[in-house]
């Protein structure tokens, strides 16, 4: 029997690939710099819950069922928590993936990013119909001059970079090798958008889904409240409800990569789904207060999100939906807020039902619309099994 062939080192150039990403999404490449985000030490414990998920039975479009384990597989899960009624109902984890391990979130990060600027404008920290360029006059000639921080948050902004532009930005964020090694020149995201140049784009309209947006909020929040982003979510929200510290992936410069670079425990995400479910409390706290929950289930425009970017693709799961500074709303009865990154991070809640589900993956495509479809149907039936127990 031959022995398994070796697997290549992990660094900038592989990290996100199948199969390096199984460790990757939970040991980052040491060419990432990351910042730390303090937690309290305060997340209590989840209590046990006597329910289980044991008879999840996953019926498919050809007409089989899928099991829990084949369907933990199908979707390269890394770690899985389910929670109804703030008890703990199911907790697995594979690929060497531990209970302590902090795991990469994507563009999940958006939905934490959303609810702390949410957070702080209700603190009256920052003005969110306020033009960005008052915040960070760097871009007032640039095409997001017409832009204010709800249309960053709502992804309304028609932004339209060219394939060179799309090659820098995604080089600037940290997460890939510079162009050219030899010269070790590496832009970072705030010289990115500052150099950017032309008309203005437009603002306002249907969705369109660009991670820049994100990235450019972060640079907003730090000029708004003269604070980084990483302490201010310690601030804000890690310490009053998270057990462990999470941390933060840096671009070149030291700046925070606002748009995906969280890193965080499964149990510490599944602890914010808790903290969403309950409308912004936690135990006899009020973390935030419970308008902004409200805000993001009913808030979001769901003309702008029919005519816009994913309105079609997003079909099979549903044709009435939303999106609100960084949260999907999906309009079925009862409704479910989730989060989302891709090679299949996300954070589901069904407030209504007081049902959490917090998934890591390593998916070996970054989008594969088959598995964001099994993953929300799977989540349709962990309530299932949880509603009928």
């Amino acid at each position: 029997m031959e022995a398994d062939a070796p697997q290549p080192e992990v660094n900038l150039s592989n990290w996100r690939q199948s199969p390096q990403n199984h460790r990757a999404f939970h040991h980052l490449p040491s060419e990432i710099a990351t910042a730390r985000v303090r937690s309290g030490s305060k997340g209590a414990s989840f209590p046990s819950s006597s329910e289980s998920i044991a008879a999840f039975s996953l019926r498919l479009p050809n007409g089989s069922s899928m099991g829990l384990e084949p369907f933990l597989a199908a979707t390269s899960t890394d770690a899985m928590i389910v929670l109804h009624d703030g008890r703990l109902v199911y907790e697995a984890y594979r690929n060497g993936m531990e209970p302590n391990s902090r795991h990469i979130a994507m563009s999940a990060t958006k939905a934490v990013i959303g609810l702390l600027t949410e957070i702080l404008a209700a603190d009256g920290a920052i003005k969110l119909d306020r033009p960005i360029t008052a915040y960070v006059p760097e871009v007032a000639n640039s095409p997001y001059a017409a832009a204010c921080a709800r249309d960053l948050l709502d992804m309304r902004v028609a932004v339209l970079f060219d394939a060179a532009q799309e090659r820098i930005y995604a080089q600037s964020v940290g997460w890939e090798p510079p162009s050219d090694p030899k010269t070790d020149i590496k832009t970072d995201i705030r010289s990115f958008l500052s150099r950017l140049s032309g008309p203005a784009w437009a603002c306002g309209g249907g969705f369109t889904y660009h991670s820049a947006n994100t990235d450019l909020l972060g640079w907003v929040i730090e000029r708004a409240t003269s604070a980084k982003v990483q302490d201010l979510l310690s601030e804000k929200l890690w310490t009053l409800i998270a057990s462990d510290d999470a941390e933060f992936t840096l671009d070149w410069d030291g700046f925070v990569r606002s748009a995906g670079g969280v890193c965080a425990t499964a149990r510490d995400l599944a602890r914010l789904g808790q903290v969403v479910c309950l409308d912004g409390s936690s135990g006899s706290t009020q973390i935030f207060p419970n308008h902004i929950v409200q805000g993001l289930a009913a808030g979001g425009d769901r003309k702008a999100w029919s005519s816009g970017q994913w309105g079609e693709s997003f079909a099979p799961i549903s044709r009435s939906m939303s999106y609100r500074s960084g949260w999907y709303t999906v309009d079925t009865d009862p409704e479910i807020l989730f989060a989302m990154g891709i090679h299949g991070q996300n954070l589901f809640v069904d407030r209504k039902n007081k049902i959490v589900m917090a998934k890591f993956s390593s998916w070996p495509q970054p989008v594969d619309g088959r598995t964001m479809w099994l993953t929300h149907a799977g989540f349709d039936e962990v309530r299932r099994c949880l509603q009928t127990s």
